[in-house]
């Protein structure tokens, strides 16, 4: 499940590289942060704390509730690098062996 909604955010994020109508980005925004929050719980629930912390900070850095003004190109390089290490993560849990 975690990996369909990485490869679904991340998609999102690049579609957001176009012009779009402004309600799609409040969606991205919204999905963004049910999305992360999900994801931070279950790295929670898996005991990985630098992975809870990163998704917790993505979920404040998209939530629709109090915006974040940086500027169309700030938030497409945001856009691009979260899209990036969204994908990479998904190889990157991958390849690491599971320890308790």
């Amino acid at each position: 499940m975690s990996k369909a909604i990485k490869i679904g955010l991340a998609a999102l994020f690049f579609l957001c590289l176009w012009k779009m109508p402004y309600g799609f980005y409040e969606l991205v925004r919204f999905l963004a942060l049910v999305g992360f929050a999900f994801l931070a719980y279950q790295a929670n629930q898996q005991n990985n704390t630098t992975a809870t912390f990163i998704y917790i900070a993505l979920a404040l850095l998209f939530q629709p509730f109090f915006k974040i003004a940086l500027g169309r190109d700030l938030w497409n390089v945001v856009d691009v690098v979260v899209g990036i290490g969204l994908l990479l993560s998904i190889f990157k849990n991958k390849s690491l062996p599971k320890t308790k």
